[in-house]
């Protein structure tokens, strides 16, 4: 990347969430929590993801003339990132396919924050303190701990854990990608609304060209949860969008990845799956990066 666009994207940023931004992404992070177990209990996969994309493409298409497009410099970022975006779900529903949702989640989100750090420190220049990287190791291994299911990573089926990998991988690029994006936007909002329009034309694209007509007239019935699992998403990557602006990504992009204590929750109280010893202690570790997140 060149060093002046380096620089435009990472320049006015301090190394701390202050307290409202920090409040607002832990918002986000349930926000995301409850339409990922949308997801889950709803139509068959595939068909969720594209009743949630529907969803966010209708919801983005009324907002669209209240907001300023974003820049030029950040169209290339809306592209790359709806395309990440879409490899992201349909990896995602893959996982959903093979594993549990406590299992699967937590997996997928956990390795995210911990590329995402290196890779901003390395290419964006944003060097944080050594509390704030003990607190992204903090949550980002205890994100990973929660997918163990009875104290072993080995019983989760290798499906599941091949493509929550994939996922992770992508969670990690499109943060990146929307992170830079975002700034050179010169407006975060015009950048979330342009990206669900574009990640939401090429899923339904994809959906009609694999799966015909046929996968539009499943998703009548599901319109109600679909719309709410839509605007749930689109609320939750808004704020952190908008946070990318606001302090360094990879403090976004952690915090970000406390939802998997939501998931657990959701999927102990409503999903009537096992918790166990593991879980707790990865919950621990979590709680105790967000602690030091605002040391």
């Amino acid at each position: 990347m060149d060093g002046s666009v380096a620089y435009h994207i990472a320049a006015g940023l301090g190394d701390v969430l202050e307290p409202f931004v920090f409040v607002a992404v832990l918002a986000a992070a349930s926000l995301h929590a409850s339409w990922n177990a949308m997801v889950k209990v709803g139509l068959d996969r595939f068909s969720s993801i594209v009743l949630l994309a529907l969803s966010g493409l209708g919801i983005s298409l009324v907002l669209l003339p209240f907001f300023p497009l974003p820049a030029p410099a950040a169209w290339p970022f809306v592209i790359a990132s709806a395309l990440i975006h879409v490899c992201y779900k349909l990896s995602l529903v893959k996982a959903y396919e093979h594993g549990d949702l406590s299992q699967v989640y937590p997996l997928a989100r956990g390795a995210a924050p911990l590329v995402v750090a290196i890779v901003s420190a390395v290419f964006l220049g944003e060097v944080t303190t050594l509390t704030k990287v003990l607190a992204i190791l903090s949550i980002g291994l205890g994100v990973c701990l929660m997918s163990v299911k009875g104290g072993a990573m080995g019983r989760m089926p290798p499906k599941a854990l091949g493509f929550a990998l994939i996922t992770a991988a992508c969670t990690a690029s499109y943060t990146l990608v929307d992170g830079m994006g975002a700034r050179l936007s010169e407006s975060a909002s015009g950048f979330i609304i342009m990206l669900t329009i574009v990640d939401g034309l090429f899923t339904t694209t994809y959906a009609f060209a694999t799966r015909g007509k046929t996968v539009f007239a499943r998703l009548a019935p599901a319109w109600r949860s679909g719309v709410a699992a839509g605007a749930m998403s689109l609320a939750s990557y808004w704020i952190a969008v908008w946070a990318f602006t606001q302090a360094p990504i990879a403090l976004v992009a952690a915090l970000r990845e406390t939802s998997v204590l939501f998931a657990m929750l959701i999927a102990v109280l409503f999903l009537k799956e096992r918790a166990g010893v593991a879980r707790i202690a990865a919950a621990s570790l979590i709680a105790g990066g967000v602690v030091l997140m605002r040391i």
